[in-house]
């Protein structure tokens, strides 16, 4: 079973910036795609950012050019650079991993447990 642990949100003042980690950890043959969601409450989980095996990556327009999806395949971990940061920016940050478990080949798609990133003004 692939694990995601997400770590490096909290509190930041509008402006700032934070980047978000995103550890896989278990029998991993290979992440296909790392995502990026956000949620608020009362509100559906929505996608920030992606990122490919080959390092594509795809970002909702509301954080594109402040927002950069990385990844290390060595270290199975992506990471998540937010740049000028705004108060709506406020939300629980969850990560996403989709692939190949190692041995089995069975596809895999595991979440983070979320981490708190909360912008002041």
């Amino acid at each position: 079973q692939v694990q995601l642990v997400e770590s490096g949100g909290g509190l930041v003042q509008a402006g700032g910036s934070l980047r978000l980690s995103c550890a896989a950890s278990g029998s991993i043959f290979r992440i296909n795609r790392m995502g990026w969601y956000r949620q608020t409450p009362g509100k559906q989980r929505e996608l920030v950012a992606s990122i490919t095996s080959g390092g594509s990556t795809d970002y909702a327009d509301s954080v594109k050019g402040r927002f950069t999806a990385s990844r290390d395949n060595a270290k199975n971990t992506g990471y998540l650079q937010m740049n000028s940061l705004k108060p709506e920016d406020t939300a629980v940050y969850y990560c996403n991993a989709a692939g190949v478990e190692g041995g089995t080949f069975n596809q895999f798609d595991s979440w983070g447990q979320g981490t708190q990133v909360t912008v002041s003004s």
